[in-house]
Formats: structure tokens, sequence, C-alpha cells
């Protein structure tokens, strides 16, 4: 009898199942989308393009892409997640498969197109889920382990789309990777309600954990990061706010607008990388088929660390700040892409500095997706998370096509130098930006440094 009251107080922790859960989804969405980017040479071969006519291919998805991202934050925010997320993964596991069987270069647009579509409301919904199922205080790991998952994919799309190659052909590389999301779909749909309150798998401890709103604001437990870091606050402009309620204060609101164009450099190189490097590596540097698949990886491999790291450290070591990591992301990868431009032509030496370049661009890439949480209501956050992932996929769009354009007049010199210069002017935009901050840990804190103030001014009794 003991023992079933005691477990019974035990808090479930059902809500990092859904953590898994969301990861093996947008590994395998991220997947999709990175599967083009390794097939082109050989669809190149098939269907011959200029430079500017595959960037134009690469970069169609994430227009459609960026094109669904505000109508589904305000659908994700009137009907709930679940139902939209599932049909959505079930969407872009068809539009994959598809890929397979045009026979024309409008064929493959068309369907790139329609994918970008399908697959649109996925992050708003895992931001929406993230909001929903985490306090405050996991939030940055949760988001982490999201945009870990967005890395993960393009991990595993190199060594086996070139596997599939080398043993059937280009093909059949959409057709094997559009099976998981129709699983994961279905499991989605039974598992992961829109509230914990509505799961039958979360128990009254974990929903109180969830809700405790020492959870979800800088408390006494933070004060001492806080003195810490006055001057960091300072630097970014640490501000106490009230919840913007409404849609159209988000649309008027500089700080989610400017963290909207600060990501969209960031993805934009990321897409970059993703899109082209195969290419590069293989047409410029000369690699085998097999040592391009093997370095083409080193950066998502590294951008996994750098999520979770990035995650961890907004979280704990930094009192929930977000913008310190996102500002370190943008200069340090200014100063990555500058590297590359006399960039080493062996495979393992060019892999360590693909994977240190991944790390780095990645330590503030969950900070993006939280960011929005500390200015936002709940029930206006999917329009929140929507503007800023919209700002990021228009530059994820709008970059690869851009490269195809610099190719074809200029080189690659060129490139990692554009590269070089978007990254800093992602930085100059998050100088103007506030760090929020509730207005309620704010109260917090001044009455926990008063306190102490009074005690430190007493006699001692020595």
């Amino acid at each position: 009898m003991s023992n079933g009251i005691n477990n019974a107080q035990k808090p479930s922790r059902f809500r990092w199942v859904v953590a898994g859960l969301f990861f093996l989804v947008y590994t395998v969405a991220s997947a999709d989308r990175a599967n083009l980017g390794v097939a082109l040479p050989f669809i190149r071969e098939e269907y011959p393009m200029t430079n500017a006519e595959a960037g134009a291919l690469l970069s169609v998805f994430l227009l459609a892409y960026a094109l669904a991202q505000i109508p589904s934050g305000f659908a994700s925010s009137r009907y709930g997640v679940r139902k939209i997320f599932s049909f959505s993964m079930i969407a872009t596991s068809v539009f994959t498969a598809l890929m397979g069987t045009v026979s024309s270069v409008v064929g493959l647009k068309i369907c790139r197109f329609l994918l970008g579509i399908a697959e649109g409301p996925l992050p708003i919904g895992i931001a929406s889920t993230i909001n929903n199922w985490f306090p405050g205080k996991e939030k940055g790991t949760a988001t982490g382990i999201f945009l870990a998952a967005v890395k993960f994919g393009p991990v595993l799309v190199p060594p086996l789309c070139v596997a599939i190659v080398a043993m059937w052909g280009w093909r059949e590389i959409f057709y094997f990777f559009a099976i998981p999301g129709v699983i994961l779909a279905i499991m989605w749909y039974f598992l992961v309600t829109n509230q914990p309150s509505e799961s039958k798998f979360v128990n009254s401890k974990e929903l109180e954990y969830i809700a405790d709103e020492a959870n979800n604001v800088i408390s006494h437990q933070d004060k001492a990061a806080r003195r810490d870091f006055k001057k960091l606050d300072k630097f970014i402009r640490v501000t106490p706010v009230e919840p913007i309620s409404t849609s159209k204060g988000l649309f008027r609101s500089w700080n989610v607008i400017g963290c909207s164009l600060g990501y969209s450099f960031q993805v934009g190189i990321s897409m970059i990388l993703l899109s082209w490097i195969p290419t590069y590596l293989v047409s410029v540097k000369n690699f085998s088929i097999m040592n391009m698949g093997f370095v083409a990886a080193a950066p998502w491999v590294g951008a996994i660390f750098g999520n979770l790291l990035g995650g961890i450290l907004s979280d704990r070591l930094l009192g929930k700040r977000r913008k310190p990591g996102m500002m370190l992301s943008a200069l340090a990868t200014a100063g990555m892409m500058y590297a590359l431009i006399n960039s080493p032509n062996d495979p393992l030496l060019y892999a360590g500095l693909m994977f240190l370049t991944g790390t780095l661009i990645s330590i503030g890439y969950s900070s993006y997706m939280v960011y929005p949480m500390g200015l936002a209501s709940k029930k206006v956050f999917p329009v929140a998370s929507s503007i800023v992932n919209t700002g990021g996929q228009l530059g994820g769009a709008a970059a690869p096509f851009l490269v195809g354009l610099l190719l074809d007049s200029y080189g690659w010199s060129q490139v990692f130098l554009c590269m070089a210069i978007a990254s800093f002017v992602s930085f100059l935009i998050l100088l103007t930006i506030k760090e929020p901050v509730p207005a309620a840990a704010v109260i917090t804190l001044d009455a926990d440094a008063t306190t102490q103030h009074q005690a430190e001014l007493k006699p001692s009794n020595t």
C-alpha cells in the first residue's frame, strides 16, 4: 500500500517522451528536405541545369515553407497542434515519395514546393508543444533537442543517400525516406495531446511542475547568476516586459521582427551548407563520393552538439538569457565563413573544420525559437513563432538561389565572404533587440536583493 502511495506521489516525466518523439519526427522531416542536396549531383547528370537553376530548385522548398509559416501559426493557435501536425507529417511523406516519380525539372520543382507547404506546420507545432509541455527553465533544453533533430537528419542523409545511389539510384532515395514519417505521424496523434492536462500519461505532480510559476520566471535561485552578469545584462539590454497578447501586437514588436531578421541570415547560411556543400566537395575539392558523404555530414554532427550545448547553457548557466548564445553564434559564424575561403583539401581536416563550423553556428540556434516565449502569451505564441520562422525560412529560401547566381558569375571565395558579411549583419541586428524578462521576476529579484542588503547592514553578533 505504502509503495503505491509513494509511486503516486512521484511526478511522471512524460514530457521527455514527447521530446524524444518530436526529435524523431523532425529528424525525418529534416532528412526529407536535406536529401535533395546529396541527390542533386546525380539529378543534374540526368537533367542538365545551370547553377542558378539548381539553386532555384533548392530554394523553392524553403519559399513554400516560409509562406506556410504564418497560416500554420494561426491554424495551430485556433485548432490546436495535434490534428494539423499529424496531417502535415503524412503529407510530407507523400510529397517526398513523389519526388522519385518525376520526369522533369519542372516536376521536381512542383514536388519540392508542395513538400515545403506540407512541412510548414511542423516547426510551429513543435515549438507550441514545447511552450505548453515544458516549464521555462527547461524550454531552452527542449528546444535544443528539437533543433538537434534539424541537424541530425542531415547527419544521416549523406551516408544513407550514397549507399542508396550505389545500390539502386537517386529516385530510390525519396522512396526510402518517405516511409518513417507515416509511422511517426500515427504515433504522434495517439500519444501527444495539445495540452499536458489532456494526456492520460501525465500525472498531477508533473502538471504541477510544468505549471509552477517558480519554474517559469527568474526566481531566487537565479539571483546569483543575475548579479554575476550585470555588465552582460546591460549589454544585451535586459528589460522587464508584459507578454504580448494580440497578433497585431506581435507584428508591431521590433523585438519579434528583429529576432526574425537575425534568424533569416543564420538559416540562410545553414541552408547553403546543407544544399551546396555536397556539390562543392565533389566539383571543387574533387572528393570521392564516399569522402563527400563523410565530410558533408560533419557540420551536422557538430550542430547536434552545438544545439544541445546552447540549450543547456541558456537555461542553466545564463539563467534563461537567450541573446548571448544568438550573438555568439553570429560572430563565430562570420569568422568560420571567412576561414572557409582558404580551407584544407584533406578530407579529415576539412571535416574537422566543418564540425567546428556546425558547432558554433548552432549554439544560438535554439535561442531563436525560445526567445519569443518571453515576449508572447501562450495563446498567441504560435503566431510569434511563425513570424520568427517565416523570416528564417525566407532567408533560407533566398540563400541557395543567390549562391547559384554568384557561382555563375564569380566563385566560392565570394560565396564564403558574403556569408561572413551576412552573419555579422545578423549580429548587428541582434544588438538592437531586448532581452525580455517577466516583470514579476524583476520584482522578485529586487525584493531578494533588498532583503540581503538589509541583512548585510545588521551588526554582527561577534
